[in-house]
């Protein structure tokens, strides 16, 4: 339904990813081999933290109605930016009206989320959904996407000192709403969460299927394979990418997260941990 991209490592330019790989976040706007939809042409978003930002401190973030490939806003950003981490994706929209406030990715304090699928029936679910959110965090909430009401409820469960467990329940609580109003596999997709040092990437869906996820492999070892390619010489030796699907046809370049899993991107490198797995 979407596609996304989420890079930590040296400061780089969102553009190098997002405009220049060979499948490029923009690329895949247009068409999409490993998406539910070919395009993904209803409004882009990025958020990154500056080079030498102070950590804490809130995200900078920029987002469109326009299709990702048309919006000359968005090549001028992306060259002139420099990040050690940035998020971004790109919209096809499964229900929610097109428009500026449903774009991802959403931001609260220090924090980025965004979304790739959808919770199923929504607007059965979504007045019960609402009702287990934080009043305080009500003014925050200005879209009307499953997305950011998901966001809102993890927030509530505690997302800002323990982002897989209030993942985990956030995603319980939906699936126990859906089971009330008697809606199968109410949860669908994989989502990425940052605090600006470290990412969060969950691939997780009730009924166990869910949207592809990818990694990349690290940039010492791709130089090892492949010591005659230019192209990895932007990159520093701690860049990594979580991405829906591969930027480049380049064997080993990336590998699949598997089914229930969080990935997380942090000062140590990558690493991932099954998350919320089928008994």
């Amino acid at each position: 339904m979407c596609r996304w991209l989420a890079y930590a490592g040296e400061p780089l330019t969102p553009g190098t990813l997002i405009l220049e790989t060979q499948h490029s976040l923009v690329a895949q706007s247009l068409h999409s081999p490993m998406g539910k939809e070919t395009v993904n042409g209803d409004g882009f978003g990025i958020g990154w933290y500056p080079a030498g930002g102070v950590p804490g401190t809130a995200p900078a973030f920029f987002r469109s109605v326009e299709p990702a490939w048309h919006d000359e806003n968005l090549r001028e950003l992306a060259h002139a930016i420099h990040s050690p981490l940035f998020f971004a994706h790109v919209r096809a929209a499964a229900g929610p009206p097109i428009q500026q406030t449903n774009c991802h990715p959403f931001r609260h304090e220090n924090w980025l989320f965004m979304h790739n699928g959808a919770l199923r029936q929504f607007g059965l679910m979504k007045r019960d959904i609402m009702l287990g959110i934080d009043p305080a965090l009500f003014p925050a909430v200005h879209g009307t996407t499953d997305s950011e009401a998901m966001f809102s409820l993890a927030l509530t469960l505690g997302l800002r000192t323990d982002p897989v467990g209030a993942m985990a329940e956030a995603i319980r609580e939906v699936e126990r709403i859906g089971r009330a109003l008697s809606i199968p596999n109410p949860v669908q997709g994989t989502f990425a969460v940052t605090d600006g040092s470290r990412i969060w990437a969950f691939r997780y869906s009730t009924e166990h299927r869910s949207r592809t996820l990818f990694y990349s492999e690290e940039m010492d070892t791709l130089r090892a394979t492949y010591p005659d390619l230019d192209r990895l010489r932007v990159f520093g030796a701690n860049a990594r990418v979580i991405v829906s699907e591969p930027l480049t046809d380049l064997p080993g370049a990336f590998i699949e997260v598997p089914e229930s899993t969080v990935a997380v991107l942090d000062a140590s490198g990558y690493h991932q941990e099954p998350f919320l797995r089928a008994a």
